[in-house]
């Protein structure tokens, strides 16, 4: 039987791993924007980061890895569901959002020739 903390540890990991790979898509995107290329990698991580941002949504702006977190004993705080620094976890919706929005509104105006 796998006990609870081992069940954390593996949420945690999971989490950690996801965070990662949503980190790179969005500088990704910031990087095909700002030198103007496209390709199939562009359209994964495109497609990785509307499937986030669609689970974030459909989860009330929170992450369903939190809750089973929790449920898995990770105390209250912003790092206790990954394996980041507190203050990264603290920062990570306003920094990779604002970075998401500058590479999807400059990757919008290179699609519409308007840079």
């Amino acid at each position: 039987m796998i006990t609870d903390a081992r069940k954390l540890f593996l949420v945690r990991t999971v989490h950690t791993a996801i965070y990662v790979i949503m980190a790179a898509s969005i500088v990704f995107i910031l990087v095909s924007a700002i030198a103007g290329s496209s390709g199939p990698v562009l359209s994964l991580a495109l497609g990785l980061v509307a499937i986030e941002v669609g689970m974030f949504a459909a989860s009330g702006m929170r992450c369903p890895l939190t809750g089973l977190a929790k449920k898995f004993g990770a105390p209250n705080g912003y790092a206790f569901d990954t394996f980041l620094p507190e203050v990264v976890a603290r920062n990570t919706f306003w920094f990779f959002g604002g970075l998401l929005g500058l590479g999807l509104g400059l990757w919008l105006l290179r699609l519409l020739h308007v840079v």
